[in-house]
């Protein structure tokens, strides 16, 4: 493991991912939608749990060139953990790759970590899929998520929790203040920027809250990324179709 990696909290804020100006069209948006639903957690609607204004703007076909958008924006992100923390790749699976004298060769953090730009965002697409994303509002001095929560979560209608790898936060603004990204055991709280994304492991050890807003309203675009299904992630490509 790398001096870098060592000792790490494994929580990374990349700032500018995302235009100030694209950010300010997107709250514009969706206050326009129309569609905006309470926000819900994997056991419902609980405003004591969380207190918010949600548009799944995945479920929406208006909006699919947002949802690339800001699908493009966290694979850049995501690139760059993958380089720093290498064994969130190499770690659950056995990675290979074919050598010029036709071998196949096992690849190490060297060997990821020397990718292109373009190979690793192939080896990134493979593994790991994105989630549905969450346009989200948290009212002034009233809004938050203040319960502590983890991403990895059983669901009834849904296996997609079981196979979320990292959560990821965009915020949209900051003309707030505190409403922060509170991580428990990291001790460290996240303070919004606009256009900076945020990616953190999903399970319990990074488990966090939304903490309130004050004297303005919040928003964020949020989501995961996941493993890729099993039944895809080792299928065999000289099978029929």
């Amino acid at each position: 493991m790398s001096a870098q990696a060592a000792g790490a909290d494994f929580v990374e804020v990349y700032e500018g991912a995302l235009d100030a100006g694209v950010c300010g069209q997107l709250i514009d948006a969706f206050e326009a939608s129309g569609k905006l639903a309470r926000g819900a957690t994997a056991g419902g609607v609980n405003t004591q749990l969380k207190d918010s204004w949600d548009l799944n703007i995945s479920a929406h076909a208006e909006w699919s060139q947002v949802v690339t958008l800001l699908n493009t924006a966290m694979l850049r992100g995501l690139m760059a953990y993958v380089r720093k923390y290498t064994y969130l790749a190499l770690a659950p699976t056995v990675l290979y790759r074919k050598r010029a004298d036709g071998q196949t060769a096992m690849l190490g953090v060297d060997d990821v970590r020397a990718m292109s730009d373009a190979e690793l965002q192939r080896l990134v697409t493979q593994l790991f899929r994105p989630g549905g994303i969450n346009l989200q509002r948290y009212f002034a001095d009233e809004g938050g998520y203040p319960y502590w929560h983890s991403e990895i979560s059983p669901k009834v209608d849904s296996d997609d929790n079981l196979h979320r790898v990292l959560l990821w936060t965009i915020y949209l603004n900051d003309a707030f203040d505190e409403g922060e990204t509170e991580f428990l055991y990291q001790q460290r709280r996240i303070v919004p920027r606009t256009g900076s994304l945020l990616l953190a492991p999903a399970g319990f050890t990074h488990t966090h809250r939304g903490n309130k807003p004050k004297n303005g309203n919040k928003y964020i675009a949020t989501s995961w990324v996941l493993f890729q299904r099993a039944a895809q992630l080792y299928a065999d490509p000289t099978a029929p179709r």
